[in-house]
């Protein structure tokens, strides 16, 4: 164990040591064994470091940023004490590959942590020069330099909230620092049980959201769930459904992928990760899958040192046409951007930035910068030494006396240099990103100190203290519980405040775009605020190079007037297009679904909107209604002859023998068969659909009563012949006759009364029947009514059948009842195949099935029964004598 040696490196091993140590051993899974030690003085482990910036003040605010990169070597060997020599280099002389080497944070090298120390400086000092913040209370600072690495960190934090000879034994009460989400996750748990609140400015893992975990964790840096969240809005804004993914092979990278990107409705056409110790053979792979996938879109989701191999491997596979994506840890890295091989494989692509804003006065404030100014200031004079290669003077301090031996074969600088005209990563303050969260992060704690260094009223969050605190007297884990509060406007003028351990998410869109001279310069396109995504399209420069948007998609949207159908076992992106059935629409890109229009509307030919149903009805204009009207009017016309033929021959035996009153009263009704046919055509109206009903209704049943009538006289006429049936006929007369036919008529009419009082037919639209036209017709409210109607024309046809039946034998010339019964055939067969092709005839189909079954129906009787009879009379006069008719 002793990897954690430096929990023996405190200043003193006095009792609050002791307890740290304890605390630290207990978060850290450690079978720490302690044994009171009644003496004060004990040895340490290690050497006692000099990466340190103090400034006195009533508040000290700790400070820890990964400024140096060069870490010690450690003995593990467990044969004797670790040696951990400081760590030397400041972080802006390092190279490419030196990082490459290390698990550094995914933070861009945009700006130098060098800058980030001087942000915290310069907020401190603004913050001790206003006269409405902490107005009469001096904030100092005592910052340490953590090495990027997580034990150097610890020891500098128990460092700092213990107190050493540095700060003259005072405590801190808040420390800013944990650069990585590692870092900030042990330092959290370790300053947990003190209740010292840390603030990070670049740990973004979403698992330090958890409060129960890390309840004295802030951060002035977005969670990375918003980034990932950007990235998928981003897709979806485009249009963009099938990505590959490059990631990170740790929580940073697999969580963008499973919980944002794939919930967003984006799928991804693979996923390649990067492991940073085969970072090379991990890249080729990669690119290899990219230029192999038909994604045209790529997201990258990995540090900054990964993209630059990653890159490199693309071009030299020539792969330049594809759209990248990239997260933040390198949407803004300068050393991609200055140094690329080859600017068409990353020209165009779009990242997720943290937000960058402007600090005023942190320009000058940096460029006046003199070692001169600050001799304690061991982190400016080692900058100094590096940037103009010469020794800035003899300090004040005796610590730096060692140093300037160190450094002495370095000239003295003569007093000229000056940071004015140099242009740098540490004086570049064009996009403070990082930088900016450092100050953010000073000035929640400064608005913490000063709601607990105000009176109180008697809502106040501990009501053990006192009314008023003094500086010296704060508590570590009062000054928690005033951070968890803070609601304040920045000097900027934008709100700030903490959700938990966040702040709400913002982050710059930016892109890469070519320069005239062929390099990549960044452009800022929009913004994210929370949810709101502000988007400058016109201000993208693609990476195709042109003004269309990429497309990559697995299958393209479907159009207007189809639906989505997912192809079994492929990704919900891959998908066929059907086109909407009749009557459904869809009239947007990409649906679903298809609607089904209302029933007073269709779907039109390209089944994008629904359009009125046209009215369809039998009219007389076209051919089938003048057809069906030619046919009723012959039929009136070949009735009418008819009645006249056996009007001029009444006297002659033919008609006499045949009850010529009741054949009269026959061709009558026929004709009153035809011409009801003829309500039936036209647009129906309310009259029309109650009066061609009762017409037809009763039309037919005088028809067959006439029939029915006459069948029962030649029974009555043969059966009197017979002896003891004289009498017979007596009950047959003519007025009978007509009593008779009136009696069966009037039944039908007061069917017909009563059914077309109660629910009569009225003229609807059969909307149920399919297609654009919809037939206008007569709708039945009462199928009992028509039924009713239908069924006692059926029962006097049939009565009339069976009595035509029985009398089909009789001898004699003028016996109509073979002609009755083959009449009555017709007329059954007729209207027994009516009902099947009523009913599956399509709209104006059916009632042309109707009215062709009156005209059938009327016909049949027609010439069964008075055909033969006009040939005697017209044809065969020889044979129209009353010899002839008695010959049997």
């Amino acid at each position: 164990m002793s990897w954690f040696s430096w929990l023996f490196t405190l200043s003193s091993c006095s009792a609050p040591s002791v307890l740290l140590v304890g605390l630290v051993g207990r978060q850290l899974g450690l079978r720490v064994g302690l044994q009171v030690v009644h003496t004060v003085t004990c040895s340490q482990w290690g050497a006692p470091s000099d990466k340190r910036l103090f400034e006195d003040g009533d508040v000290i605010i700790g400070g820890l940023f990964s400024l140096r990169y060069s870490p010690p070597a450690i003995d593990r060997d467990f044969t004797q004490q670790p040696d951990y020599k400081p760590c030397s280099g400041l972080k802006g002389s390092l190279s490419f590959d030196t990082f490459l080497s290390f698990r550094l944070p995914p933070v861009s090298l945009q700006n130098l942590p060098l800058q980030y120390i001087y942000a915290m400086v310069f907020a401190l000092e603004e913050i001790n020069h206003s006269t409405a913040l902490l107005p009469g209370v001096k904030l100092g600072y005592y910052i340490r330099d953590s090495c990027a690495l997580p034990p150097w960190a610890i020891q500098a934090a128990l460092s700092l909230v213990g107190g050493d000879s540095s700060s003259c034994g005072q405590p801190i009460p808040l420390i800013i620092g944990g650069a990585s989400s590692i870092t900030a996750q042990i330092l959290s748990r370790i300053l947990g049980p003190l209740s010292v609140p840390l603030v990070s400015y670049t740990a973004s893992c979403p698992c330090l959201s958890d409060r129960r975990q890390f309840p004295n964790f802030f951060r002035t840096m977005a969670s990375d769930i918003y980034q990932a969240r950007a990235v998928s809005q981003l897709a979806i804004r485009f249009n963009w459904t099938w990505i590959g993914a490059v990631i990170a092979n740790n929580d940073y990278g697999h969580m963008a992928v499973k919980e944002e990107i794939q919930g967003a409705g984006v799928c991804l056409a693979f996923v390649e990760t990067l492991q940073r110790e085969n970072i090379v053979r991990d890249a080729r792979r990669a690119a290899l899958t990219i230029k192999a996938s038909t994604a045209k879109v790529i997201l990258i989701f990995t540090w900054y040192t990964d993209v630059r191999q990653l890159f490199l491997q693309l071009d030299k596979l020539n792969v330049t046409d594809r759209q990248f994506l990239a997260s933040e840890a390198w949407s803004t890295s300068g050393d991609l951007l200055q140094n690329l091989v080859s600017s068409k494989v990353a020209s165009g692509a779009l990242g997720v930035a943290i937000r960058s804003s402007a600090i005023p006065g942190f320009e000058n404030f940096l460029r006046n910068l003199d070692p001169s100014h600050r001799p304690s200031d061991e982190f400016l004079r080692e900058f100094w030494e590096k940037e103009f290669g010469c020794s800035p003077g003899i300090a004040t301090l005796p610590f730096h006396a060692n140093r300037l031996l160190r450094k002495a074969s370095l000239p003295l600088c003569n007093g000229t240099e000056t940071l004015e005209d140099v242009q740098n990563l540490f004086t570049d303050t064009s996009q403070l990103r990082v930088t900016y969260n450092v100050y953010l992060a000073v000035y929640a704690a400064a608005h913490a100190l000063h709601s607990l260094l105000s009176c109180r009223d008697s809502d106040s969050i501990s009501t053990n203290i006192s009314t008023c605190n003094f500086p010296k007297s704060i508590k570590s884990i009062e000054l928690m519980q005033h951070l968890n509060k803070v609601n304040f406007t920045t000097p900027q003028g934008e709100p700030f405040y903490f959700q938990g351990a966040d702040i709400p998410a913002k982050y710059d869109l930016v892109n890469w775009q070519k320069t005239p001279e062929g390099t990549l310069k960044l452009v800022l396109i929009g913004r994210v605020d929370g949810f709101d995504f502000h988007l400058n399209k016109s201000a993208i420069q693609w990476s195709t190079g042109s003004s269309q948007v990429p497309v990559s998609v697995c299958s393209e949207r479907c159009p207007p007037g189809t639906r989505v159908a997912n192809r079994k076992g492929e990704p919900v992106c891959c998908f066929d297009c059907i086109t909407c059935a009749d009557g459904e629409i869809s009239n947007t890109t990409g649906s679903l679904h298809c609607e089904r229009c209302p029933p007073e509307f269709w779907s039109n030919a390209d089944r994008t909107a629904c359009i009125a149903r046209q009215l369809d009805f039998l009219s007389f204009n076209e051919t089938l209604g003048i057809t069906l009207t030619a046919v009723a009017v012959s039929g009136v016309t070949v009735t009418t002859a008819v009645f006249l033929v056996f009007l001029h021959h009444r006297q002659t035996p033919v008609v006499r023998a045949n009850n010529s009153e009741l054949s009269f009263l026959l061709l009558l009704s026929l004709k009153l068969c035809f011409l009801c046919s003829l309500v039936f055509i036209g647009r129906p109206a309310v009259w029309s659909c109650r009066f061609q009903q009762a017409a037809f209704g009763i039309s037919f049943v005088l028809c067959v009563s006439c029939l029915q009538v006459k069948t029962i006289v030649v029974l009555a006429a043969f059966r009197s012949a017979q002896p003891g049936a004289e009498a017979l006929m007596k009950w047959f007369g003519p007025a009978q006759q007509r009593g008779s036919v009136f009696l069966f008529t009037c039944v039908q009419v007061i069917i017909c009364i009563i059914w077309l009082s109660i629910s009569p037919p009225v003229p609807k639209p059969d909307l149920d029947v399919p297609g654009l036209k919809v037939t206008l017709k007569c709708t039945m409210a009462s199928v009992v009514g028509f039924s009713l109607v239908l069924g006692y024309i059926g029962l006097l046809a049939c009565t009339s059948l069976l009595l035509a039946f029985l009398a089909r034998k009789l001898p004699d010339n003028f016996n109509e009842a073979k002609l009755i019964t083959f009449s009555m055939l017709i007329f059954c067969a007729v209207w027994v195949a009516f009902v099947p092709a009523y009913v599956s005839s399509p709209g104006k189909y059916a009632i042309a099935v109707e009215i062709f079954a009156i005209l059938a129906s009327s016909y049949g009787l027609l010439f069964c029964i008075f055909a033969p009879k006009c040939f005697i009379i017209l044809l065969r006069p020889e044979k129209n004598t009353k010899k002839h008719m008695m010959a049997r």
